[in-house]
Formats: C-alpha cells, structure tokens, sequence
C-alpha cells in the first residue's frame, strides 16, 4: 500500500509541475489554487501517507487504507477539474467541487482514524532501539 502511494504521489508531482510550468509560460496563475492542491494534497500529503504506511505495515493492510486510497484518488482529479472550471468562470461546477472535495475529506478521516488506531510501536524493546531525533 506505501508504494502504491507513493507512485500516484510522484504523478501528482508531475501533473502539478506541468501545471506550475504552464502558468509560468502563459503568466496566466488563475489556476495556481488548483496547483496548490496538487502540490499538497496530491504529491505531499500521498507522498507521506505512503511513507507511513511504509514504516507501519500493519497500518498498510487494513480497509482504512484502502478507504483512503480510492477515497483520496477518485477525489482529487474531480476536485482539480471542477476547481479549475469554477476559477475560470464556470461556476455550474461549484457541486462537483464540493462532493469531491468531500470525498478527499472522508479519506482524509479514514487516514486519520487509521494512523491514531494502528501506528505505534511493535514492542517495548523496539521503542528502546530507536534514537531519539
């Protein structure tokens, strides 16, 4: 599950910079909150999901985590379309903005619930091993 993450994460990355790029080029930055969010929701917050589902495999493997996969996934691209419409005077895409941003959401608490129930240390003896930072 982390690497399947961190793969969408770096496309997010790459989306985002062909993005950011075309705005440079055309000077036009109305779309720039649309370039935000790639950055954040799509490249970091997935990029760091998927080193913690990395680090905690037992996070990995639970429905949580594929909750907040597809949740996150099917999501996001809405969101960014409809985003870009509605920043470009379209603004019939307002609903699609919502109920998508709403499932980015939900797979935002679906990562939370799993992070705060399943992310801890395997045993005491592996808590000692670690240095603190």
């Amino acid at each position: 599950m982390g690497i399947r993450f961190l793969k969408i994460a770096a496309i997010y990355l790459f989306v985002g910079a062909l993005l950011g790029g075309y705005m440079g080029a055309t000077e036009n930055f109305a779309l720039a909150p649309v370039h935000a969010h790639l950055a954040l929701l799509g490249w970091a917050s997935l990029a760091l999901a998927g080193l913690i589902y990395h680090l905690y495999p037992a996070a990995a493997l639970t429905p949580l985590a594929r909750i907040h996969f597809w949740l996150h996934n099917i999501g996001l691209p809405f969101f960014m379309l409809a985003l870009g419409l509605v920043l470009t005077g379209h603004t019939a895409a307002v609903p699609i903005v919502s109920i998508s941003a709403a499932s980015v959401i939900i797979g935002l608490a679906a990562f939370t619930a799993n992070v705060l129930m399943n992310v801890k240390a395997n045993n005491q003896e592996e808590v000692g091993r670690r240095t603190p930072l």
